[in-house]
């Protein structure tokens, strides 16, 4: 199955599940510290796509 393209709404869609899954307590310990790991990811690639799309604005902003 191909690898579906990261974008900000699949990456806040992947965050908010993670989210839900930990909350519910149900996540084993072993399988925590990988959804952990993987939130940070996705908290650190959404951060990036925004700060990009931010300096883009600025960027083009008429003066």
């Amino acid at each position: 199955m191909p690898k579906k393209k990261q974008t900000y709404t699949n990456s806040i869609t992947e965050l908010e599940s993670i989210i839900e899954e930990i909350n519910s307590g149900g996540v084993p310990i072993d399988e925590l510290q990988k959804k952990v790991q993987r939130a940070k990811e996705l908290l650190v690639w959404c951060q990036n796509m925004l700060r990009a799309t931010q300096e883009e604005i600025e960027n083009n902003e008429p003066t």
